[in-house]
This record gives C-alpha cells, structure tokens and sequence, in this order.
C-alpha cells in the first residue's frame, strides 16, 4: 500500500512526538533526582547545625548550674522562678509547683532577698505571674519580697526584662534542668550574671514531647541571642531591690 504524504507526515510525527516525550521523562526524572538529593544534604546539614548549636549551649552553660547548697551563699539581686502552665482551677502544675518550691526554698536559704516570678499574663483568663505570687505568699514569703513579670512570654523575653525592667544584674534562675541551658544562654547573651538550680522533683508527663521541642527551641533562641531583639513589652523600671507590691495588679 502507497504511503501518501499525509500519511507519512502523521508517522514521523508520532516518531518524533515519542522521541521528544521520551526525552521530556528523562529530563524530569534528572530534575526530581536533583531537588531530592538537595532535600536530603540541606535536611542533613540542618540536622547537623542543630546538634552543633544544642551541644555548644549546652557545654557553654552546664558550670553555672549550682546546687542549692552552692547556689544560697551568691547574694543574687534576685531568684527568677520561670513561669509554666497552670489549671483552670488556678493551682499551679506539677512543673511550675516544682519550680515555686525551689525558688521558695532558696529564698528561704538566703540566696536573695528578692523572687522575682516571670510568666504569661498576656490574656484576662490566663494568668501565671498571680497564682506564682499567691503560692509563694501563702507559704510565709512577704509580698514586698516578691515581684510579678507579667509579660514574661517566653524564656528571652524573661531575661531581658529581668535585666531592663527589673534592673537585676545577678540573678538565680530555676526551672528544670532541661529547660536550664536555654534559659543561662539567653542570660549569658544578654550579658547577665546568671546561674541555675534546677527544679526537678519528680518524673513528668510528656517530657519525651518537651525535650524534642526544646531542641528545636535551642535553635532559635540561638540566633535570637545574636540578634536581641526587644521583648513584646519593655516600659518603666521596677527595681527589684524595691517594693514588690508594685507589680501587683
């Protein structure tokens, strides 16, 4: 049978359609080989940094970590209890109760003279810096020794307002020992003579959760602690060598 011309043009134009498609896969293929390796190096060179960062805050930190014992003979400006979630009953968690206790018990051995409670108290219904105040007084701490950080809403923020707002310079800072080495790098950054003792007390539910958050949160405050930026609120100075009765709502 006699090939006409139309025929002919459709036969090498499915020949080189094929030819042409054939090649359009390999090209794709190459691309997606080459986004997914680049995936792969960047996913594992981030891995990597983090493990760096975490290791160096962690290895920068760990000597200011005192005892009790070691901790109440500093005479610090004051013991800054890092706030941590509370009930809707307004008790305190089983992880900022631990941390009130050992602020409470520093005090007690003389450390400071001050408490200086920081926390979230950005919302009407939600309020950590009262229920950390109303703890610490009804267990004999008088209420001109503690002052209330009501916009204390994350560990950096705390350091520096401890620092601008309260004019402390030497500060104990509890919290729990995980929770320790952002808390003493933030400060350290900030240029604060910052120590820990560490709170914990007991075995807490989702820990497991909160160390893998933290790894994550090291990595951010490490590059906050290049750049300082200023916290959500700063205003006037409170002294913290004052009366603590002026934070109070």
């Amino acid at each position: 049978m006699a090939l006409g011309p139309e025929r002919l043009e459709a036969i090498f134009s499915l020949l080189y359609n094929g030819a042409y498609n054939r090649n359009e896969d390999r090209r794709m293929k190459k691309l997606i080989k080459k986004v997914f390796i680049t995936l792969i190096v960047l996913g594992v060179a981030g891995i990597v940094c983090l493990a760096g960062v975490n290791t160096y805050m962690i290895k920068s930190t760990e000597k200011r970590i005192l005892t009790q014992e070691e901790a109440a003979a500093l005479g610090a400006d004051c013991i800054l209890v890092l706030g941590a979630g509370v009930h809707p009953d307004g008790t305190p968690s089983n992880m900022l109760e631990d941390r009130l206790l050992r602020g409470i018990e520093l005090y007690d051995a003389g450390a400071s003279q001050k408490l200086l409670m920081s926390g979230d108290h950005g919302r009407k219904n939600y309020d950590e810096v009262n229920v950390m105040k109303q703890f610490a007084v009804a267990r004999g701490v008088p209420s001109e020794d503690v002052f209330m950080d009501h916009a204390g809403f994350s560990t950096y923020e705390s350091m520096y307002r401890a620092r601008d707002v309260f004019q402390a310079d030497k500060v104990i800072i509890v919290t729990q020992r995980y929770h320790l080495y952002r808390a003493l790098y933030a400060a350290k950054q900030l240029g604060l003579d910052a120590y820990g003792v560490a709170s914990d007390q007991r075995t807490y539910a989702g820990q497991k959760r909160r160390d893998v958050r933290e790894l994550l949160a090291r990595g951010k405050d490490f590059m906050t602690g290049i750049f300082k930026p200023e916290p959500t609120y700063l205003g006037e100075a409170i002294p913290v060598n004052g009366d603590g009765n002026a934070t109070n709502d």
